[in-house]
């Protein structure tokens, strides 16, 4: 099985923290839709005669396309593909979009799970955060979908932001319980460069990010969605039972992906490609019959490290019994002796061939997994 990803470069609104590629401008949102369907023919073969489980439309924000560009997109994919008829297919969406009527559009479409980014129930954090939708319409968007019929429902929030305690950080997480979504995705708030945000951090208009409030908010959310059963199946991901984003688990269990529009990142195994971050130079290179991206064929050590990286974040962990059958004997004795420190630290744990984070591993992933990398 393989997952299909289509990048929608379009936003209404740029957020102050968001560093993908997007344009606030929809001039060129026809173009960009024809070199897409142009795309999936000429990128037809690189899954090979894979089945397609996972359909994502990512972004920018891709609930600004109509569903009659959404059908359009889909009914592409299906001259070229084999797409599961139980397929999970994802589209990510602002609460502002999601209407009654657009929601009643969007359950005529393929689309059978709705991503929906709030980020937060308070419009202080939404503000600073220069999102476009307020508390209201992010709680009105949740149940609007549930009528609709949308019983597959994932959303976002954002912990570690300036100005949010403890307490209302709870407030949050007890709101995002209420709407009883089956899907919560958390992250802390990151400052990428490039982004408002780090402008404004740099000109000392604002404080940076707190590591400490951070790790304490994401204990508090590592606490309260356990004691609502909710399984904490990635690091940034929590679901009840049965409802696992089947399309990212497929990336963090290293299936293969294909990435579609401009700036998506494809994955076959072996390499990693991905295209341009403009969408006038991917309109026109598709114009010409070319698929403009950049593509790197993977050592056995980078292969090795993404491996590590995705599954000890994950419920599943990592299996040392795969990584003696699949890379060097090298690589199978670095792990075995660098793993030991955090084993005896608390920050690990082994059940027969796998290890996993414990809750405060989880705290220091990306540091625990980056210590077991290799690097030449």
């Amino acid at each position: 099985m393989a997952g299909i990803y289509i990048h929608i470069p379009f936003c209404r609104q740029a957020c102050h923290y968001c560093d993908f590629h997007f344009s606030t401008s929809l001039n060129n949102k026809q173009g960009v839709l024809t070199a897409l369907k142009k795309e999936i023919y000429f990128q037809k073969d690189y899954l090979g005669t894979e089945s397609i489980n996972t359909v994502y439309f990512g972004g920018g924000t891709p609930s600004v396309l109509s569903k009659e560009e959404i059908a359009e997109v889909f009914e592409e994919l299906s001259n070229y593909f084999s797409i599961d008829p139980n397929a999970e297919i994802t589209l990510e969406a602002n609460p502002d979009d999601l209407s009654q009527e657009k929601l009643a559009e969007l359950s005529k479409t393929p689309v059978n799970r709705l991503s929906i980014g709030i980020q937060s129930f308070r419009d202080a954090d939404l503000k600073f955060l220069n999102r476009i939708h307020s508390s209201k319409e992010a709680i009105e968007s949740v149940r609007n979908a549930q009528k609709a019929g949308f019983k597959n429902i994932t959303i976002d929030l954002i912990y570690g932001i300036q100005g949010l305690t403890n307490e209302q950080w709870k407030r949050n997480i007890e709101m995002a319980l209420s709407l009883d979504v089956p899907h919560i995705s958390c992250y802390s708030l990151t400052v990428e460069p490039k982004t408002a945000l780090h402008s404004f951090i740099q000109k000392g208009n604002i404080s940076g990010v707190d590591p400490q409030k951070s790790a304490e908010q994401f204990e508090i959310l590592m606490d309260e969605l356990g004691k609502n059963n909710f399984i904490h199946y990635e690091i940034s991901n929590f679901s009840k039972e049965g409802f696992y984003s089947r399309h990212n688990s497929n990336y963090w269990k290293g299936e293969k992906y294909l990435g579609l529009g401009p700036s998506a990142h494809s994955y076959n195994g072996t390499s990693r490609q991905w295209n341009v971050k403009s969408n006038s130079v991917y309109i026109s290179a598709l114009e010409k019959n070319t698929v403009p991206f950049e593509k790197e064929e993977l050592t056995e050590n980078q292969r090795y490290n993404e491996y590590v990286l995705t599954s000890l974040r994950t419920i599943w962990g990592t299996d040392l019994s795969f990584i003696e059958n699949s890379f060097s004997s090298t690589i199978s004795s670095h792990i075995n002796k660098e793993m030991k420190q955090f084993l005896d630290q608390g920050m690990l744990f082994r059940e027969t061939e796998k290890i996993y984070l414990t809750d405060k591993g989880k705290l220091f992933a990306d540091k625990i997994a980056s210590d077991l990398f290799l690097t030449s």
